[in-house]
């Protein structure tokens, strides 16, 4: 099996970034008209710059709402608007589903694409690929395509302004990268592109990891500031461009496979793609029966920054047996990543490891609410 590496043609990151989006494009021989697929968010704080630098450009541009959900039908409907307006290079402008159906739209007209995250929520921008929901929001399916995006150009003054939570997020989904890249590697199973893993794309995953730990709560406290920080812009390369390149070109595992199954319960659908693989990265030490100071490690982080590590914190307090079998069920599911685990995995495995992550991470969060306590009266003596 041959090693295959996958990355942007272009990766442009920095404070007010966007101002120099138009002259970014034209470096890459990128042409109007540009199809601007937007949400809402987007809308409000970019117009003017983009009518600025696309003016500058010499870019005619439209600027298209993003209708909420990556789904087939908000798919075709914003490939007819791109087929309309003669568009020669698709902008996706906004938040992971924005941008996984920017993409989509793109590799069925086969045009260019340039990906502007507006929070850094997951480590889908320099991807190849797109998650695809059901209008209910379910998981669908995965879509490959043959190319990453022309560019990703990521606004640091744009991100400050995003709300924690999604940050934090993205925290979640490069929290599995480190984790599933090592599982993959070590099976010599296939990565997102189709070949073995390189020794870079292993780097990159562990200096994922390692920006995460040292840089995440300070990085958090400056979003909730918004100010652009050293800390800050280290962490939003994390979450966007040192777990893409590391989930894509080493594979995902269990901890993807989870947050799949978990959108099998409509009880999740109000959580986020990162925090639904939080959880799921707890699963999957547990299925590989990690070492627990591993596992106290992510829990200490995880807790650090306000991701989930109980089944209540990703709308699944008190779950029925009923309700876990069903997510196992399509965590288990024929093709699902859970399979590149080193040994074989069954749905009664996954209800059983879900239930012990959860419980473990209830007593983590009650340990640490004692451990406060005690503080608390100390001080007070």
């Amino acid at each position: 099996m041959l090693a295959v590496f996958s990355a942007p043609s272009r990766y442009t990151q920095g404070k007010s970034a966007t101002q120099s989006l138009g002259q970014e494009m034209r470096t890459l021989g990128l042409t109007g008209p540009a199809l601007v697929l937007a949400g809402a968010s987007a809308r409000k704080l970019l117009q003017p710059v983009w009518q600025r630098t696309f003016t500058d450009a010499g870019i005619a541009y439209a600027v298209q709402a993003f209708g909420g959900e990556c789904s087939v039908a908000e798919i075709d409907r914003v490939k007819l608007a791109a087929a309309n307006l003669g568009a020669r290079v698709i902008v996706g402008a906004g938040g992971g589903k924005v941008l996984d159906t920017a993409r989509a739209v793109a590799s069925g007209l086969a045009l260019p694409v340039v990906n502007c995250p507006t929070v850094a929520s997951s480590d889908a921008p320099c991807s190849a690929l797109s998650v695809v929901y059901t209008e209910a929001g379910e998981f669908q399916e995965y879509r490959i395509y043959a190319r990453n995006p022309d560019l990703v150009l990521v606004d640091t003054q744009v991100i400050a302004q995003s709300p924690p939570r999604l940050l934090v997020a993205g925290m979640g989904d490069a929290l599995a990268t480190m984790f599933e890249a090592r599982t993959c590697i070590a099976g010599n199973v296939k990565n997102m592109r189709g070949g073995a893993s390189t020794q870079s794309a292993l780097a990159l995953a562990e200096l994922c990891y390692r920006t995460l730990l040292n840089d995440g709560v300070d990085a958090l406290g400056a979003l909730r500031e918004q100010t652009v920080t050293p800390a800050l812009e280290r962490l939003v390369e994390a979450n966007t461009l040192l777990s893409g390149l590391g989930f894509e070109s080493s594979g995902l595992a269990a901890a993807h496979a989870v947050h799949n199954g978990l959108t099998a319960a409509p009880a999740t659908h109000h959580y986020l793609h990162g925090e639904k693989v939080a959880f799921g990265v707890l699963v999957q030490l547990v299925l590989e029966n990690k070492p627990r100071d591993l596992m106290d490690e992510v829990l200490r982080f995880s807790t650090s920054v306000a991701l989930p590590v109980t089944l209540a914190e990703v709308g699944l307090e008190g779950a029925s047996n009923e309700t876990l079998q069903q997510v196992a069920r399509r965590a288990t599911s024929l093709g699902e990543t859970i399979h590149n685990e080193p040994f074989p995995v069954t749905a009664a495995m996954v209800v059983d490891a879900i239930q012990t992550a959860d419980a473990t991470g209830r007593k983590w969060k009650r340990k640490g609410r004692s451990a406060r306590h005690h503080s608390g009266e100390k001080r007070g003596t």
